[in-house]
């Protein structure tokens, strides 16, 4: 009979994350709330599962960033508060329901709140408002400032349980003077509305990066994100990957020199080369560029490279000199190699990676 861990799986090492959240907690006032991103399905790594943990770890906020998201974590228990950071209009009644709080970046989102709201005889909602600072993608500028006063005065049906800001390029000392300007102007529209509308919100800035590098700016909140699963902006920082993805060996052939192996025959064998063939493809976010020996996996202590090219559900390693028997487990990323290794190769970030792993691929829960 087939077991589960025959096939692939992304293993969530509950240690690791508990080291990552003690880590980035020191670097903060003990009073300062700490909101954990578990949007795009925890960056890979299981919204429920990761959500759970993290609810156990002692967060105060989950942040999501589509209206689902939210829902799916209310339908499987998780009672922290929410924000949803991409809300929309269409799903408000829905959210309102499962008590999800949703982030609003301009006047027609409050409006269109504000009425569904009235119709349920609901006031002191809590909403968190966006501002945008220089990031030029959501969030209300300073200039509208004075109508989103007048709007918040006039609305007893919200409340303004945080604003925040989001910071662009935190994790790059060439760019701090743009990112102090962003603080400064944040500083600026923050006590303003605090001034206008007679109560203090919670505020938050600081992403992973900004909590390493501006703890200063920590203000009531911070939100971590990359950081929890194990990626640090400081050099010489070591945090523990939070998943590993591994999977074991189906099948292992030896071939004679001129063989060919996979899709379109890039993959050229020399005499006496053995490739196994492992159950993850392009389809399980393993990019094909880490094809044709460009990356290479953990085999019982051993590095293998790939051969030929990726396919959707399999990739082949060639395992040459390597002990490996049927069903000997590979490691794709964890800490050998990380996911961060993977994404230089390819030129892009971990979150790509780490975001490209899909429901698929089963999220085990390990210590």
């Amino acid at each position: 009979m087939m077991r589960e861990d025959d096939f692939s799986r992304l293993e969530l090492n509950l240690g690791a994350c508990e080291r990552n959240y003690r880590y980035f907690r020191s670097l903060l006032q003990p009073s300062t709330k700490l909101l954990v991103l578990v949007k795009a399905n925890a960056y890979g790594h299981g919204a429920v599962e990761f959500a759970s943990m993290m609810q156990r770890a002692g967060a105060d906020y989950l942040a999501v960033a589509y209206p689902v998201e939210g829902l799916e974590l209310r339908q499987n228990g998780i009672s922290l508060p929410i924000i949803v950071l991409t809300s929309g209009t269409d799903f408000f009644p829905e959210m309102i329901e499962r008590r999800l709080e949703p982030s609003i970046p301009n006047l027609y989102a409050l409006e269109v709140l504000c009425g569904i709201l009235r119709e349920k005889g609901i006031s002191d909602y809590p909403v968190h408002i966006k501002l945008d600072t220089g990031m030029h993608r959501l969030g209300f500028m300073a200039s509208e400032l004075p109508a989103l006063t007048s709007f918040l005065k006039a609305h007893p049906e919200v409340r303004v349980q945080s604003m925040f800001s989001h910071l662009c390029v935190a994790e790059d000392p060439s760019e701090d003077e743009f990112t102090r300007g962003q603080f400064d102007l944040f500083e600026k529209m923050s006590s303003g509305l605090i001034r206008e509308i007679g109560y203090t919100p919670l505020r938050h800035i600081l992403n992973s990066a900004g909590i390493e590098r501006f703890p200063e700016h920590q203000y009531d909140m911070v939100r971590l994100g990359i950081g929890i699963y194990g990626i640090s902006a400081l050099p010489g920082v070591k945090l523990s990957p939070a998943a590993s993805l591994k999977c074991k060996i189906l099948q292992i052939k030896e071939l004679s020199e001129g063989d060919t192996v996979g899709y379109g025959r890039w993959g050229k064998a020399a005499a006496g080369t053995r490739i196994a063939t492992i159950p993850v493809g392009y389809a399980d976010g393993i990019d094909r560029h880490l094809g044709r020996g460009a990356a290479s996996f953990s085999l019982n202590g051993h590095r293998v490279p790939t051969i030929g090219n990726i396919c959707m559900d399999m990739c082949m390693l060639d395992v040459t000199g390597v002990p490996a028997e049927v069903g000997d487990t590979v490691t794709v990323f964890g800490s050998d190699p990380t996911v961060s290794e993977l994404a230089d190769i390819l030129g892009t970030i971990p979150y790509e990676i780490l975001a490209s792993i899909p429901r698929r691929i089963e999220r085990i829960i390990v210590r």
